[in-house]
């Protein structure tokens, strides 16, 4: 497939949508199967909205391992890879990632799979900003997280020692980068689904 940017690789990640390990703080408003479903839901959202243009290669990365049958499926019905997550916690996994696609490819970006706001604009802005010589491209949330990384070489300073899901991770990414000489792109803030609240901001959007 021929694609807009084919020295670059967007890495999507998510865990496998089983009920009771998903989307948790959806509950008690929803079920553990309701949210389980929430979360295949949005999974798809993100993918459609990935291949709404050809933009890139993408590969979704899966947690806790590639063989859950929702995985088996989306590579079925979307050209991607199926990678699996390694790492302790969230920074060690997000690091490693980068190190396997930038070993591949120039650029590479990096999401979740719960933030409906983020567009295919969004996207091909973050990776026009790294093609144009920005050393790191991210979205802000509105919760004080980050929803969209973008690289161009592994940066471990960003990602080691993190206290992830505190409302301080955008600022002291930002702090991080400043003392390392990061120069770092801000796309537009956006929204993402934790809680019954942002489901439901997403049922009316």
């Amino acid at each position: 497939m021929t694609t807009f940017f084919p020295d670059s690789v967007l890495l999507i990640f998510c865990i496998a949508p089983v009920a009771g390990q998903v989307k948790t703080r959806l509950q008690p408003e929803l079920t553990a199967l309701q949210a389980a479903v929430a979360h295949r839901h949005l999974t798809r959202l993100t993918m459609d909205r990935a291949f709404q243009r050809p933009l890139c290669a993408v590969q979704l990365y899966c947690a806790p391992d590639t063989n859950h049958s929702f995985f088996e499926q989306c590579a079925n019905d979307y050209p991607l890879l199926l990678s699996t997550q390694r790492g302790a916690d969230l920074g060690e996994r997000m690091l490693n990632a980068f190190r396997d696609a930038l070993s591949q490819y120039r650029h590479a970006l990096l999401i979740g799979c719960d933030c409906p706001s983020l567009t295919v604009d969004d996207l091909q802005q973050a990776l026009t900003a790294l093609q144009n010589g920005q050393d790191a491209v991210i979205a802000p949330a509105e919760d004080g997280g980050y929803v969209l990384i973008g690289l161009n070489v592994p940066q471990p300073a960003l990602f080691e020692d993190m206290v992830w899901g505190s409302e301080k991770v955008m600022e002291e990414t930002r702090r991080r980068a400043r003392h390392a000489s990061i120069s770092l792109h801000e796309l537009a803030r956006q929204w993402d689904v934790d809680t019954a609240e942002d489901w439901a901001r997403y049922l009316c959007s």
